[in-house]
This record gives structure tokens, sequence and C-alpha cells, in this order.
């Protein structure tokens, strides 16, 4: 995609005095700040969509009680969602960058996954959910106007991917050893509080490398790690307040 099809994509001329104006990391020229502006409102619209369609199949399963009862009582099935949720990152990764095989594959992976998500949500009260959504939303816009604040002011966060991983790959095998092993109120509350801290710093990061990393072409792998942050805050959050209204 070339310089001049970014700009018919995004471009309007109403937000060009702003894009060129307000640089979004140091050293961006006005031509760099107007194509990256134009990436992130298209891979914020690609998010929106996924979170819309999220919250419509979610809501299908937590109200329509043959589904969530087939689903709970086959646990095969859920476990057999979940392993084709995480490898179908697979083709979705190798095709990020063909159109249109990437959104096809992107509207697939988002519905798969929303159902384990649905299945998530249908353990816990309408107003837990809704008040886990809120805080989420919350979170949500004040990390990433942090995010931006941090980018344009020089901050480089980058430094704590390495670290973040570790930690995810820790807080994965803890979530399997609870498994075998089922953990106290205690022990469940702490693992919900450090996966919701986790997955923040994470929105964070990602929403930094969103801002000056990505390649421009890149827009569908930026919308999966940015929308797998804010769905993964979201069921923390849930479980953490499932928990505190059981004790």
């Amino acid at each position: 995609m070339g310089v001049g099809d970014q700009k018919s994509w995004f471009g309007g001329r109403g937000g060009d005095d702003l894009e060129t104006g307000m640089a979004l990391y140091p050293g961006a020229d006005s031509l760099d700040n107007t194509l990256r502006w134009g990436f992130i409102r298209k891979v914020y619209s690609i998010i929106a969509l996924q979170l819309v369609l999220t919250t419509c199949v979610a809501a299908f399963v937590v109200f329509s009680k043959p589904t969530q009862h087939f689903l709970l009582a086959n646990w095969g099935i859920q476990i057999a969602l979940l392993l084709v949720s995480m490898l179908a990152l697979i083709p979705l990764y190798i095709y990020r960058n063909s159109h249109p095989q990437n959104l096809v594959i992107l509207g697939l992976w988002t519905c798969i996954f929303s159902v384990t998500v649905g299945m998530a949500c249908s353990f816990y009260q309408p107003e837990i959910v809704l008040e886990a959504l809120l805080i989420t939303a919350a979170m949500v816009c004040g990390l990433t106007l942090y995010a931006f604040h941090a980018t344009r002011r020089g901050l480089d966060l980058t430094f704590m991917g390495p670290m973040l991983f570790c930690c995810l790959n820790a807080m994965i095998i803890w979530s399997i050893i609870q498994l075998f092993f089922h953990p106290g109120p205690v022990g469940r509350t702490i693992f919900a509080l450090l996966g919701a801290i986790l997955f923040s710093a994470y929105l964070v990061l990602d929403t930094q490398m969103l801002i000056s990393r990505f390649e421009l072409d890149d827009y569908i792998w930026a919308a999966v790690t940015i929308y797998l942050d804010v769905v993964n805050l979201f069921l923390y959050i849930l479980r953490l307040l499932g928990e505190q209204r059981n004790n």
C-alpha cells in the first residue's frame, strides 16, 4: 500500500492540521505523523468491530440457556474451542498482510474466542459483568491516554517486553497448576489481581508499539494484540469482582 493509498484510506481534511501539528513521538515529521494517525484510526476501528462482535456472541451464550447448558456440560467442546482459538493465531499471523484472507481469519477467530468469553461471563451475575465492563472501559481509556502521553514525551516503555513475557508465562503455568491443585479464595484473588496488573501493563506497552513501532501494513496484528489485552483485562477484573462478591 503506497503513501497515496494510505492518505486516501484514512484521510479527511478536517484532521490534517491536528495530525501534522501534534507529533506522536519525537522525531516524527508531518508525513510520518499523518500516516501513523491514519494507521491508528484503522486499528482502533478494527478493535471496535471485534469488541462489538465479542459482545454479541458472548451475550448470545449468556442469555441462550440451551447453548449455555450445552457448552458447560461438554468439557471437550470447551477445551477444543480454547485450543482452536490459540492455534488459529498461527494462520492469522502468517496471513496478517494478505487481504482479504486476514479479515476472514480475524472474523472467524474473534467469533471462536468470543464463545469462550461468553462461557466465562456465564459464571457471574449480570450486575458483576456490567461492573467489570465499566471498570475495564475506564481503565482502558486511562491507560491508552497515558501511553499516548508517554510516547509523545519520548518515554520508551518497550524495555518491559521481556519482563512482561516472563510474567505471562508464569501466569499460564500458575493457571495450569490451579486445574490440579485448587487454590483458596485468597489465592484466586491474588491470581486475578496479578492478571489485571499484567494486562494493564501489556496494554500500555502494546499501545506504544502501535503508536511508534508497528509497520503500517501490520494493522491486523496490532488490532489482535490490543484486543487480547482489553479482553483479558476484562476477564481478570470480572474474576476479581466475582471473588470479592463471593467472599
